[in-house]
């Protein structure tokens, strides 16, 4: 063999050993769930998080089928805004109204510094999770890993996978103690994991974002995602508003948006 030749099978080695392993979009979906996730644990690597959180989250993990079921049996925003509204609101009405009440100077402060009302977040808390009484007991790294793996929407849950191991990674919850809704929400207003590393918040000076705890980090940390999103203050927040359009970039449901700005001009009115 010419020296040549073998001086360009060295570079070719060198390079290949330093060529970064793929973005987590990359990896293929579908084919044998364990050898995807071998995939995915090389990703993550890659993408710095710790062998302990990577240990911690994906060993021993599993496939779970009924994530899969409950995504493909997805209709509950096929119902009107009558049926919706009807069926959310009137039951929640009550407590939604001794809560405000009850955070009467947490809501100040939010509203004071992020110019959203308490009615608001009220209606999405009561909307989302019936005010923290039902946030989910899925283990959310495993249906996050099982949306990631089918071939349905492979990237958008791969990014959300990842971004679950950051949270893990940055010490705001154990992987154990991450749960939350069966597509990844996770907290008393539901937070994807992508949104909960961009707007979670310390509001009550816990040392830790806890959005399944905390209300005080709950409330905050939802009015920070609405005011990123281009929320005015002092504004109205009906259809055809721009405060209602911050209200789509919550839920892109026009019915659901339609039901959390009714839910909260009920409780205006009281205040």
């Amino acid at each position: 063999m010419r020296v040549s030749t073998i001086r360009f099978s060295c570079l070719a080695i060198l390079l290949a050993l330093l060529t970064p392993l793929p973005a987590a979009a990359e990896v293929p979906c579908g084919g044998d769930f364990a050898t995807w996730l071998q995939g995915f644990r090389q990703q993550a690597a890659s993408e710095g998080i710790s062998p302990r959180t990577i240990e911690s989250a994906l060993g021993g993990m599993t496939y779970d089928p009924s994530v899969i079921a409950r995504d493909h049996a997805q209709g509950v925003f096929r119902q009107s805004f009558a049926e919706f509204s009807g069926r959310m609101v009137p039951p929640r009405l009550a407590r939604a109204r001794r809560l405000l009440k009850q955070y009467r100077p947490l809501f100040g402060r939010i509203e004071q510094q992020f110019g959203v009302p308490g009615p608001i977040l009220v209606a999405i808390w009561g909307l989302e999770t019936d005010f923290g009484a039902d946030d989910g007991n899925f283990p959310t790294i495993r249906a996050l890993a099982t949306l990631a793996y089918d071939c349905r929407r492979a990237d958008k849950f791969r990014t959300e996978l990842l971004d679950a191991l950051r949270i893990v990674n940055r010490g705001d919850m154990t992987a154990s103690q991450m749960h939350g809704a069966w597509a990844g929400e996770i907290g008393q207003t539901q937070f994807l994991p992508s949104s909960y590393l961009k707007f979670a918040l310390d509001y009550d000076g816990g040392g830790r974002r806890d959005l399944i705890h905390s209300v005080p980090d709950v409330l905050a940390s939802t009015a920070n995602y609405l005011k990123s999103y281009g929320w005015q203050r002092g504004q109205s927040w009906g259809e055809g508003t721009a405060n209602f359009q911050v209200l789509l970039q919550w839920n892109a449901s026009e019915v659901y948006t339609r039901t959390v700005a009714y839910f909260a001009q009920q409780l205006a009115q009281d205040q």
